[in-house]
């Protein structure tokens, strides 16, 4: 079949794979690909599969989650399982629950696979397993993807196809690409004696194997505290080297950085119980290993010119010339932590798949809208996606990856499909309601902060306006071209911040008086609230460029932060409520709030403009309809004097000729308290 005729059948191949050939090669198509079935490989399958598109999902391993089938590799995660919190909203409850993944099934939660606040990871290879299994996610396990290339086609989508080929040379087409396979290569340092060194991916991880020991770990990541909290009872001591200085991640509010779970050895080094933290460069670190399998560390420019086979007692190491050289005592065992990296190396040159730059060239470089800056079509999510907020925000673990996957595959949706984000249009009435309804219940805000926000795109005249969820702020300049919705006449951006001054590896996030509680010093918030931006229009790519370091977005007409919450609670009338409709009414030269009849009433006849609440009620004769019931209940809150209807309409005599309908208003008649003038609107929220 020709590659046009392929082309052809992207709209018809829907739930099974169609077969092309190109050249003599058969091809099975599929309009996505996504090459593995971790968690973020599954959650983007799970939303194409109610979507109704034509995706496959490769897997080289027999089951879904291979990484934590292996790793961490004493079983211990560091993502939290809070399985109470208080409340019944299931969507402020995944706020606190690092795990789950999104599903309509509720038995999809992580709390009913573990009662541990920290779970072992076979309980979240059980839980991606029934994942795959309960939902019928199409995954096609033991196919390692070896090799990808393009195929140029001007009626592809993007203009060429993706070529896969797996380890059986059975080749692949699809139209889109999906990488979810995270990062799994190890990092590793070479330098003179490496070869002595334990990889964290193969050493023992039985504490009886280290008894009496003295181990040195290059690394300083969880993975190295990990194991150095694995055998902190056994050892002589524990010494631990790396490049940068340990980072707590309380400190910087970074989950990435070291948790607390594993920081045991932070107090032994600092009540001085024999194990310590050192900084240096692992590439600058020689190993010579003596004629009792001891283990030296030395700098590699003592090794330059020199014979290193000759043995130890030919070679000077520092403590030769420094008597007092802090790692002199020989170690039995080096084990490297550093870490993982992408695996680029299945990707064909063609497709541009090019390493990120300084701390993040683990990661491939991708836009802020997590597709590939070398090739369109091609997008990066989970784990390997981190380089957008890395070590800022939650985008390289579960709990915020979920949020992005699912704004790709929105995208996705308006790009190939023609559906647009998806939106809520209400009146401008409810725009305080709906932007604190949004900032204390919704995770993705809240777990991606700085990353993902709603956007709040106001119609003509600002009588209404359009509410979409979990936009990446990244190319809010694209915001038109990736949805599908106008923004002609302003928006608003809901982001959630830390205070940019707070956070840090040097910062005392403990010193007295850190919280901030009125309203009027919002701005200098320390910890996450929520921040609104006004644009009178929305801003361009080159303003998007220009913006402060460390801003999210670019400067606005007008900014609005909540002050910061010590219960994450932005519900209080005074402190949270009141600030924000004023603000919003200054941006829109309106009155947001809610009235009374009775003031609709008065202000028909004393202003030029109705406020937005009386022109959409009461001037439509929209409201209550009285009744008795209605009544009582009034009465019985103290919102009306007590009555009976006589007081009012007077007995009728006999003889009356009352009909239906006036029998039905007499029932139904509510009193109406005499008009009272509003000394000060504002007292009305």
């Amino acid at each position: 079949m020709a590659p046009a005729v392929c082309g052809m059948l992207l709209g018809l191949a829907l739930y099974s794979s169609s077969l092309c050939v190109v050249s003599g090669a058969a091809f099975l198509y599929h309009d996505y690909c996504i090459i593995g079935a971790g968690p973020s490989g599954l959650q983007a399958a799970y939303f194409l599969q109610q979507a109704g598109r034509d995706y496959v999902v490769f897997e080289r391993s027999h089951a879904p989650g291979s990484f934590f089938a292996l790793y961490p590799r004493h079983r211990k995660l560091i993502s939290i399982n809070k399985r109470y919190t208080g409340k019944s909203n299931s969507e402020f409850n995944l706020r606190h629950d690092w795990n789950s993944l999104l599903s309509h099934d509720r038995r999809l939660l992580f709390r009913r696979y573990s009662r541990d606040f920290f779970p072992d990871a076979d309980a979240m290879v059980h839980y991606l397993e029934d994942f795959a299994a309960l939902l019928k996610l199409r995954v096609q396990y033991n196919t390692a993807i070896i090799h990808v290339t393009l195929e140029r086609n001007a009626q592809a989508w993007n203009g060429h196809y993706f070529l896969l080929t797996d380890q059986d040379r059975q080749n692949y087409k699809c139209s889109s690409l999906l990488v979810a396979t995270g990062t799994w290569v190890p990092n590793v340092v070479n330098f003179p004696g490496s070869e002595y060194v334990e990889g964290y991916e193969t050493v023992s991880i039985s504490p009886e194997d280290f008894a009496g020991q003295t181990v040195l770990i290059l690394g300083r990541g969880n993975s190295a505290f990990e194991t150095a909290e694995n055998i902190l009872g056994v050892t002589n001591f524990i010494h631990m080297v790396s490049r940068s200085r340990v980072r707590l991640s309380w400190a910087t509010h970074y989950v990435g950085d070291l948790r607390a779970i594993n920081n045991g050895l932070l107090d032994t080094y600092q009540l001085k119980s024999l194990d310590g933290l050192l900084e240096g460069d692992l590439e600058d670190l020689a190993i010579i290993k003596d004629k009792k399998g001891k283990l030296h560390i030395t700098l590699r420019f003592y090794l330059e010119n020199r014979n290193t086979t000759a043995g130890i007692d030919s070679i000077t190491l520092p403590q030769d010339e420094l008597d007092n050289f802090a790692t002199r005592a020989p170690y039995d065992r080096v084990i490297r932590c550093l870490g993982w990296k992408f695996d680029f190396s299945i990707y064909n040159r063609s497709l541009r798949m090019m390493p990120g730059k300084g701390n993040k060239k683990k990661y491939p470089q991708i836009k802020p809208s997590y597709e590939s800056r070398g090739t369109r079509g091609l997008f990066v999510l989970g784990t390997a996606s981190h380089s957008v907020d890395f070590r800022k925000s939650a985008g390289g673990f579960i709990h915020g990856f979920r949020y992005t996957t699912r704004a790709v595959h929105r995208l996705l949706e308006n790009r190939h499909h023609g559906v647009p984000w998806p939106s809520t249009v209400y009146p401008i009435t409810q725009l305080t309601n709906s932007i604190i309804k949004r900032v204390n219940e919704a995770s993705g805000l809240y777990q991606m902060f700085s990353v993902l926000a709603d956007i709040i795109l106001l119609r003509e005249n600002a009588t209404a306006f359009e509410y979409l969820e979990e936009y990446p702020v990244g190319v809010l300049a694209e915001l038109e071209m990736q949805t599908g919705r106008k923004a002609p006449n302003g928006l608003f951006v809901v982001i959630m911040e830390y205070g940019r001054n707070f956070s840090g590896a040097d910062k005392d996030v403990f010193y007295y008086n850190r919280a901030v509680g009125e309203a009027q010093h919002a701005w200098q918030s320390n910890f996450l609230h929520p921040v609104i931006y006004y644009y009178k229009r929305l801003p361009t790519e080159h303003e998007m460029r220009l913006r402060p370091p460390d801003w999210p977005l670019p400067r606005p007409d007008a900014v609005h932060h909540i002050v910061e919450d010590f219960l994450t609670d932005w519900t209080a009338p005074n402190a949270h409520i009141l600030p924000l409709r004023r603000f919003l009414e200054n941006c829109l030269s309106t009155d947001l709030r809610n009235f009374f009849a009775e003031s609709c009433f008065l202000f028909a006849f004393t202003r030029q403009k109705l406020p937005p609440f009386c022109q959409q009620g009461y001037m439509r004769m929209q409201g209550l309809v009285g009744s008795e019931g209605l009544r009582r209940h009034a009465v019985e809150a103290g919102l009306l004097e007590d009555y009976t209807p006589t007081d009012f309409l007077g007995d009728s005599p006999p003889d009356s000729h009352e009909g239906p309908q006036d029998q039905l208003l007499r029932d139904h008649a509510i009193p109406v308290r005499p008009l009272q003038h509003l000394v000060n609107a504002k007292d009305e929220l």
